[in-house]
């Protein structure tokens, strides 16, 4: 059961998007216990981002639990007005997605899973490819580890220890 929703609570400050719920098995000695995963995302609309996943026998749960997990990993995302800096290809096992940044007014051309992470993020400019594995979870901590690899100009020229007009004379 794959579903996106967008809930937004009014004590919260973060937007908090449920990319996936999944009915998971455990076989045990008499048959199967049910359980359910919930995989969501968090963010303040602006740069700050955090993934959880949560596993309850209960969805209600198992998005508690998930949203509690997204907490703990916030972190901040670099941008460039409302897209990301550069183009960067991120990687988690077997999936791999491709974030370039689109001009003003583009959109986000992205999958669910991307453009839920975009969203929570307050990137509204945004292309985007998704290589090899097809799980969402996969492709949801691919999107993260690109997006937490991602430089500024500023961080790029004082790394190299020049002046950030010889960048953008380029």
């Amino acid at each position: 059961m794959a579903t996106v929703q967008r809930r937004r609570k009014e004590d919260s400050e973060f937007i908090e998007n449920v990319i996936d719920i999944a009915r998971v098995a455990k076989v045990v000695k008499g048959g199967r216990r049910f359980s359910f995963r919930a995989l969501v995302v968090i963010g303040d609309g602006k740069s700050r981002i955090g993934l959880g996943c949560g596993k309850a026998s209960d969805v209600m749960g198992a998005i508690q639990k998930g949203i509690i997990d997204a907490k703990r990993n916030l972190f901040e995302v670099k941008k460039h007005r409302n897209t990301i800096p550069h183009e960067i290809m991120g990687r988690f096992k077997a999936a791999r997605v491709l974030l370039k940044p689109a001009a003003e007014g583009t959109g986000v051309i992205a999958g669910g899973t991307v453009r839920a992470i975009a969203e929570c993020a307050g990137i509204s400019n945004l292309l985007s490819k998704s290589l090899g594995s097809d799980a969402k979870i996969n492709i949801a901590k691919a999107t993260i580890s690109g997006l937490q690899r991602m430089k500024t100009v500023e961080e790029v020229a004082a790394r190299r220890g020049k002046a950030i007009t010889e960048f953008r004379e380029r």
